[in-house]
């Protein structure tokens, strides 16, 4: 506890794939007390041009109320 899954466009490196992981992980542990072992983080790329039926028509519009960070598009 936690898991995240970011979503993204293709295009960013392994190199920044980790670094933005790391990032992710120490934010969780410093908010929530949860050591480096407890946090899982993936992420998958969408292409472009299938952002908007495979993500936000089933994951991001049927679930706005539980949005933290909400989308400006």
């Amino acid at each position: 506890m936690p898991h995240v899954n970011v979503k993204m466009y293709p295009g960013t490196s392994e190199e920044q794939k980790a670094k933005i992981a790391k990032e992710i992980t120490n934010v969780i542990m410093k908010h929530t007390g949860k050591p480096d072992a407890a946090v899982s983080i993936a992420i998958e790329e969408v292409a472009e041009e299938a952002w908007m039926k495979e993500v936000y028509d089933k994951e991001i519009k049927p679930n706005m109320e539980k949005l933290y960070k909400k989308p400006g598009y």
